[in-house]
């Protein structure tokens, strides 16, 4: 599976394939997914749309611009950020989103220790959760 066009970029990972174009090539993308289809059907392999997503990255300069976003591709979902491999990846590639999403998780997480030292869980213990969950995360 190889991209036909100049710029276009397939990354696959496990059981997953991105399909990366720039917006010069926007008006191939049906095509394109119809060659993936056609391959993974080729090699006893499924594309499940209601999995894929479709996101459109958007320039800096044009965020308070209204933009005319081409209609959903082959019926996939048009999306506003993505999570890929644990990163939170926006429209406008920016880190607001990621970041929101690492505070939530380790504010839960902090709300898990006190409980864990309300119920007398041990100073080293609690060291010991602490690096294995809001350490690793950050």
């Amino acid at each position: 599976m190889q991209p036909r066009h100049g710029g276009n970029v397939i990354i696959k990972y496990a059981d997953d394939t991105y399909l990366l174009m720039p917006a010069a090539n926007s008006d191939t993308s049906t095509e394109k997914l119809r060659r993936i289809k056609d391959w993974a059907e080729d090699n006893h392999l499924q594309l499940n749309a209601t999995k894929s997503r479709e996101i459109i990255f958007q320039a800096r300069g044009k965020r308070n611009k209204m933009v005319q976003l081409p209609p959903p591709c082959m019926g996939i979902e048009q999306v506003t950020q993505v999570t890929e491999l644990g990163v939170v990846i926006n429209d406008h590639m920016t880190a607001t989103d990621h970041v929101t999403a690492l505070l939530t998780s380790c504010t839960k997480l902090f709300y898990a220790l006190r409980m864990l030292r309300a119920h007398g869980v041990s100073q080293q213990s609690l060291m010991d959760v602490f690096r294995a969950t809001v350490e690793s995360k950050i």
